[in-house]
């Protein structure tokens, strides 16, 4: 409140929701990386992954209407904010080189996105069990209205951005 200037806390930006994405382009010619991707996503997520299906045919990549090409979650409540925890205290911190969030992934109305470019940083996936190395999206849905706010409230929640004063 101090920082933004609020009166009231009504006004302060809340998270509302984390949404996680991995495609699976390869999944058109083999159906288990499907299963594998959604078995994979739901130890991440600690809920269960559905598949995404595509919407239209693209004969140039041998996708037809309604086939799995991906897998997403959304987490809200409690297990979002776990999940939080756990990819800023944990998983974060074991990406190669790793030397902070960039701050390019802010849409202008208060929403943030940032590709995790392997799955395995994370410790509830099981390397040696792990037949091809995805990346994934993740999006943070907040009620504030600009990218300002939304950049000091993920801030304080101790995502690592690469520059902290914006």
């Amino acid at each position: 409140m101090k920082e933004l200037g609020y009166t009231s806390p009504l006004q302060v930006p809340r998270l509302v929701k984390i949404c996680l994405n991995q495609g699976v382009g390869d999944a058109i010619t083999d159906k288990k990386i499907i299963d594998t991707a959604v078995e994979e996503m739901t130890l991440i997520a600690g809920q269960k992954a559905v598949p995404t299906k595509s919407k239209k045919d693209i004969s140039n990549f041998k996708l037809r209407r309604g086939m799995p090409i991906g897998v997403r979650v959304t987490l809200r409540g409690d297990r979002m904010y776990e999940f939080l925890d756990r990819l800023i205290a944990v998983s974060l911190p074991r990406i190669r080189d790793f030397k902070g969030v960039g701050e390019k992934g802010f849409d202008g109305r208060g929403n943030f996105s940032l590709g995790i470019p392997e799955q395995i940083i994370f410790p509830e996936v099981n390397i040696d069990k792990v037949n091809r190395i995805n990346g994934m999206d993740v999006t943070f849905v907040t009620t504030a209205n600009t990218d300002m706010e939304s950049f000091a409230l993920l801030r304080a929640f101790g995502i690592p951005f690469k520059n902290q004063n914006k």
